[in-house]
């Protein structure tokens, strides 16, 4: 899926994240240390802060 950055790291101290899954929640995977985070979709537009390309 598509990369996108977040306003805050995670702890792994990665702020890429890649898409897994969309709908009423959002799946996200850690792209430093392949975590996954389910969020809602509220949540992911707040903190969303752009697209990174490969």
């Amino acid at each position: 899926g598509d990369v996108i950055k977040m306003k805050k790291q995670h702890p792994c101290g990665n702020n890429a994240w890649e898409i897994m899954r969309t709908g009423m929640d959002i799946r996200l995977k850690c792209k430093g240390c392949s975590h996954q985070v389910m969020l809602s979709r509220k949540q992911v537009e707040k903190s969303f802060r752009g697209f990174i390309l490969n």
